[in-house]
């Protein structure tokens, strides 16, 4: 199945333009014409399938005939992870995560980030180009580059994780993961968190954590956190 994405699509639409782009590689590359279906996600739960009634490869106009919500899966996964030196590291992770399951991201500008500047119109097509690979109807909230200080100012519920490499008392993130539940993970840099960044961490309830023996990557751990609270979840 090959799926579209627009967040203007609701369930209350009865016909679609597509923008030049999408027309022109539904009519030139897909090779669709009147009467061919196709099918769309606003990103919100909803699956629509529409039929062509104009095929132009400048304006592809489709009609919904059908639509299916999906309810979200039970958990809410927020990754707070920080800006890799090399972006396509950080994108990696954007497209694995988008295909595991994740609800919300922030980059967070830590201590040690030797990276503090995003494209965060780049990350959302990064965003956009996993939901429809992976065939998902729920695309994941991209928040805007905050400093690890401010982030920790914000009100969080549920389950509060930080992990780093520091040799200190840490707990195994499997061992207290729980379905069903909002969980927050804090993912630091290169150079991991700063002490006085666990420190604030920990002041304000998160629980410091390890991802197993091994030195992982940002972007390897992300994943890593993501994939447990997918499975933990299954």
């Amino acid at each position: 199945m090959q799926l579209f994405y627009n967040p203007d699509i609701t369930d209350s639409t009865a016909e679609f333009t597509f923008n030049k782009d999408e027309s022109r590689h539904i009519v030139k590359v897909l090779r669709k014409n009147i009467g061919d279906s196709l099918h769309i996600t606003n990103g919100n739960g909803w699956l629509f399938t529409a039929e062509i009634f104009v095929s132009n490869i400048n304006k592809c106009v489709a009609k919904i005939i059908s639509k299916t919500f999906q309810k979200k899966h039970n958990y809410n996964l927020h990754l707070a992870v920080a800006p890799t030196k090399m972006n396509d590291r950080y994108e990696w992770f954007l497209e694995k995560a988008t295909e595991i399951g994740i609800d919300s991201i922030t980059p967070i500008i830590c201590d040690h980030s030797e990276r503090k500047v995003v494209k965060i119109d780049r990350f959302e097509r990064i965003l956009q180009s996993a939901v429809k690979q992976s065939l998902q109807y729920y695309m994941p909230k991209l928040n805007q580059a905050i400093t690890f200080s401010e982030f920790l100012k914000q009100n969080f519920n549920g389950d509060l994780f930080i992990a780093h490499c520091e040799e200190t008392n840490k707990k195994s993130l499997k061992s207290l993961l729980k379905p069903s539940t909002n969980i927050t993970i804090l993912i630091g840099p290169e150079g991991d968190f700063s002490i006085k960044e666990i420190e604030a961490a920990i002041k304000n309830k998160f629980i410091p954590v390890t991802l197993g023996e091994t030195r992982l990557r940002t972007e390897t751990a992300a994943i890593v956190a993501c994939h447990s609270v997918a499975f933990i979840n299954e």
